[in-house]
């Protein structure tokens, strides 16, 4: 009995080193404390992945759809400024090969409403995309413990959510097979510009999960395969 528990707590931490959450918001070269401006996720202990691209819980993956919110602080930054994510898991970093981006929502009423993000207003500012080359893709995001990227310094001001998002494409290869990891960090900008920020998307409803991008089997790709290509809007550059 003994020895089956010792092996089942083997499995169990296994699985749970192969998972992640990106509770840490970085502004310039500080990472805030675990949940200080992220809302706190649904799988803050578990660290396991959201699969279902429709359910609601996919835009932010609250602990609490209504309270969590109201519960997390809003980070101030500037346009133009050096923002990121820190990953945590027991490995400390992006475990699964896969595609990582980041959107924002502009925050109506207010970055710390759970309203926040609820209609057709996210667009994508970042992207780390699989490379191609010698007939096999490679992932940058993999191992990677933390990243930053520089904002549109034409990024109007006003209160947002910027949503990190990796996807895992280690069992991509049916429906369903991708997984999520996501995390929301409640933001205001000041010194912005007048940019036009766009295209704007639903989360959700940014994907089907049928995206050539997200349905792969990355160990095995097609004889005609040019590149990945990745889902959802494209990158707005400011």
């Amino acid at each position: 009995m003994k020895t089956f528990f010792a092996v089942l707590g083997v499995i169990s931490a296994r699985f749970v080193a192969a998972h992640y959450t990106f509770p840490d918001f970085i502004t310039g070269s500080t990472v805030a404390a675990d949940w200080q401006y992220v809302r706190e996720t649904a799988n803050h202990y578990s660290n396991g992945p959201v699969t279902s691209v429709t359910d609601p819980e996919f835009r932010c993956y609250e602990l609490d759809l209504t309270n969590t919110a109201g519960e997390t602080s809003t980070a101030a930054i500037t346009a133009g400024s050096t923002v990121g994510f820190k990953a945590v898991s027991i490995n400390s970093a992006i475990y699964h090969p896969g595609y990582l981006n980041v959107m924002m929502s502009k925050a109506s009423p207010a970055a710390n409403s759970a309203e926040a993000g609820t209609g057709q207003t996210w667009f994508k500012v970042y992207e780390q995309k699989p490379t191609y080359a010698d007939g096999q893709l490679t992932f940058p995001s993999e191992t990677q413990q933390q990243f930053t990227f520089t904002l549109p310094k034409s990024l109007p001001s006003g209160q947002y959510l910027m949503r990190v998002e990796q996807i895992a494409l280690h069992v991509a290869s049916t429906y369903g097979g991708a997984q999520f990891y996501i995390g929301c960090a409640q933001v205001s900008v000041t010194g912005g510009g007048s940019g036009t920020p766009g295209p704007l998307v639903s989360i959700p409803g940014v994907y089907t999960g049928y995206e050539p991008g997200i349905l792969i089997n990355i160990y095995d790709l097609p004889a005609n395969f040019t590149g990945y290509q990745a889902p959802g809007p494209a990158v707005w550059q400011g």
